[in-house]
């Protein structure tokens, strides 16, 4: 024993014994406390280090766009709810007593019906629409830019199938407008920017006070005899939204009844502007169809996914795999692998999931069953897609 010490028989730790003793170099030093700290977990804290924070993290990484929309409920109230419009309609019922079922009365001569769009490439759904809409409207009004809202150059697809749309030709105010290309910017701006000259278009087009202007996506459809009703009754509202059966993919995947921007305007001068949100409590039921991402070609999907307003929810590359975009269309699951976007939790859990396969193809757009061979891809049970 040494002699005014003290002695212990205790082995001890070498490296913790540097790191005390300052006789290591800075580097060994410091892997040497890191070591030591080691030393002192248990295996539980290992697996909390090592695995469940990573593994935490990664989840986090790539689900939280999920996280965030399963927990919508929390931090967003739900908008406030339409005021729905009964709507009447069968085929033996005159239009006096059908505008009469909607407190309504009947005019002595139709009004006139514009249809305004801004189209990118979705020609097989403008052919449907347009067929849908030809006995009642007055004038087709289409606006098409060589840019997509993110940017994007874009060939005028329009302008270089338009000899398919002859049967509308004289009818038709077509215009084109130049891109911005500002890549990087909130694509809603640019949006926005075409949606302006819509406006201009319509007033080359000829519309006046009065005349119905039909405000709505190429894939929100109102159906034929909805118009006609609006044309033909009296006292309707100023502004009317459209409540429309919402399909995804094709006509075999009902996802609700609950597309409502689709709107109908009577136009006043100075006052009307086409926009594409809520304008109105007053909300008209059962009035068409809105077939969101309804195409024919793999590759028509994969453009709208990077070229349209919400092209942020591609997060990852193998989004745009041609072999994943065919499963998710046959299996009705999401794009962008995306939870439900509704306010309660109730909603988002009932949604949950891919959409059900539906196989009734009853009440659809007429031209689409007259031609069913030429949209076979839009009915039920044909969900494969064309490589294009």
């Amino acid at each position: 024993m040494p002699e005014g010490g003290y002695y212990s028989s205790k082995k001890t730790d070498d490296i913790c014994e540097d790191v005390c003793g300052q006789e290591a170099t800075r580097a060994a030093l410091s892997m040497s406390r890191l070591r030591c700290m080691l030393r002192g977990l248990d295996f539980k804290a290992y697996i909390l280090l090592f695995v469940i924070i990573p593994t935490c993290i990664l989840g986090i990484y790539v689900h939280g766009q999920k996280i965030s929309y399963f927990l919508r409920p929390i931090w967003e109230s739900p908008p406030k709810p339409f005021i729905d419009i009964p709507h009447y309609y069968h085929e033996n019922v005159s239009m006096e007593n059908l505008c009469k079922l909607h407190g309504w009365g009947i005019r002595e001569s139709p009004r006139r019906v514009y249809d305004a769009v801004l189209f990118s490439n979705e020609l097989d759904i403008l052919s449907i629409r347009w067929n849908e809409l030809y006995p009642y409207v007055t004038q087709f009004v289409l606006l098409e830019s060589n840019s997509t809202f993110t940017g994007l150059q874009k060939p005028l697809v329009f302008a270089g199938n338009r000899d398919k749309f002859k049967f509308i030709e004289s009818r038709l105010t077509y215009g084109k407008i130049g891109g911005r290309f500002k890549r990087g910017e909130n694509p809603f701006v640019e949006e926005a920017y075409q949606r302006v000259a819509l406006d201009q278009l319509l007033r080359i087009a000829g519309i006046t006070d009065d005349d119905l202007l039909i405000m709505s996506d190429v894939d929100e459809i109102p159906s034929s005899h909805t118009i006609n009703l609006l044309r033909w009754c009296d006292d309707i509202p100023p502004i009317l939204h459209l409540r429309l059966h919402n399909y995804l993919y094709s006509f075999e995947f009902l996802v609700d009844n609950k597309s409502w921007r689709a709107s109908v305007h009577r136009y006043q001068t100075g006052k009307t502007r086409y926009a594409h949100y809520r304008q109105t409590d007053h909300i008209l039921s059962d009035s068409g169809w809105h077939c969101s991402f309804c195409f024919r070609y793999i590759s028509e999907f994969i453009f709208k996914m990077k070229a349209y307003s919400h092209n942020d929810r591609v997060r990852f590359s193998h989004y745009l795999k041609p072999s994943r975009v065919q499963d998710v269309i046959c299996r009705g699951a999401d794009l962008f692998d995306m939870l439900p976007e509704e306010y309660t939790f109730k909603e988002i859990i009932g949604k949950l999931g891919p959409i059900p396969h539906s196989y009734s193809a009853v009440h659809l757009p007429a031209y689409l069953l007259q031609n069913a061979d030429k949209y076979r891809f839009l009915l039920p049970g044909h969900c494969v897609r064309e490589r294009g």
